[in-house]
């Protein structure tokens, strides 16, 4: 069985979902919505039906879920569109940008039946599957410390689209977001932040450097170091190989410690101690195999197989809002210079 997606939003992230349903297993690219010229043209490219409206394309019937890769600011209303006509959705990161409608759709999408997935799409990369069955399995003891950074340089002509100057566009929210979902996945649920932010290299409204302290329920310590201000190769981007836009290094942006040993990430090498002198004994690392599927495409199945009943979702809209929610503690105690208890 052939389970149909269509795809709202034709910009760049949109179209990488269209290109993703087209070659995953399982699913088919049905539709594409967008009120823009970019709408026809990516479904013209890929030969489907072209909506420049999501309430007609759901009245037409030609699709069994939603891609929302629509603007952050409409994800609330096209999610409850999407529960209200009992289609499943798949919503782009961040779930919603005000948690109390977060809350107010998942309570709507659990009444009515309807799953709902958000896109932490490094969730389905394999090196992460892989590395998760490491962490849950015990293999590094009990986790003690958690590291992650996030240091890119965008360029000048980024910022020339006024949102991305205005808060709620800098890299905590466009890009650490992934990094708190992935945390979540490795180390549980987090009970409080503290951060300090600054602007003081380019002064536009919203943050280029942010520095985290987290705290997790299991009694884990962490940090994030996240800056689009810093030429430098230590981020997910620059390290992953998922997207062929970004320049690949063989760098490592994620460091995860436990009592019996350690991983770094992306090279999924595991150091451990060859004897029972802890830093007195030699140690050495090891790297498991796994296989480089892309992420979006195997994101695109697993949502065929949720909508056909085969599979519970990955990343699901509560692990979604519970990302956002860290986010805006994050906001909080960088503002008030306070720590936020979640």
């Amino acid at each position: 069985m052939t389970t149909r997606l269509a795809v709202a939003g034709a910009g760049l992230v949109g179209h990488r979902h269209a290109k993703a349903v087209d070659a995953a297993d399982g699913v088919a690219l049905s539709a594409i919505v967008d009120p823009g010229p970019a709408g026809r043209e990516v479904a013209d490219l890929y030969d489907v039906p072209f909506f420049d409206d999501l309430d007609a394309m759901i009245g037409a019937g030609v699709a069994d879920g939603v891609i929302l890769a629509v603007p952050n600011t409409a994800h609330g209303a096209t999610t409850l569109s999407c529960i209200r006509a009992g289609l499943p959705a798949l919503v782009e990161k961040p779930f919603t940008t005000d948690l109390a409608q977060g809350e107010s759709i998942l309570a709507e999408a659990s009444a009515a039946g309807v799953a709902l997935l958000t896109g932490h799409h490094r969730r389905y990369n394999p090196l992460i599957q892989k590395a998760l069955d490491i962490v849950h399995s015990g293999q590094l003891g009990t986790l003690t410390a958690v590291q992650a950074q996030t240091w890119l340089l965008k360029p000048d002509r980024y910022f020339d689209v006024d949102w991305r100057r205005r808060a709620g566009a800098g890299p905590v929210y466009v890009n650490m977001i992934h990094d708190i979902d992935l945390l979540h996945a490795f180390c549980g649920p987090i009970a409080e932040v503290q951060a300090m932010d600054s602007n003081f290299i380019r002064g536009n409204e919203v943050e280029e450097t942010a520095v985290i302290l987290l705290r997790f329920a299991s009694g884990l310590l962490g940090t994030v170091n996240v800056s689009d201000a810093a030429a430098a190769p230590w981020s997910w981007e620059l390290t992953a190989r998922e997207n062929a836009h970004y320049p690949a290094t063989d760098q490592n942006c994620y460091w995860i410690a436990g009592t019996e040993g350690s991983i770094a990430l992306p090279s999924v090498a595991v150091w451990k101690h060859e004897g029972p002198d802890g830093w007195w004994s030699p140690i050495s690392a090891t790297r498991p195999v796994f296989t480089f599927d892309d992420p979006l495409v195997m994101q695109a199945a697993h949502f065929g197989a949720v909508i056909r009943g085969e599979s519970i979702p990955i990343v699901s809209g509560a692990d979604g809002l519970a990302a956002v929610r860290v986010i805006e503690a994050v906001k909080t105690a960088a503002r008030t210079g306070r720590p936020v208890s979640l």
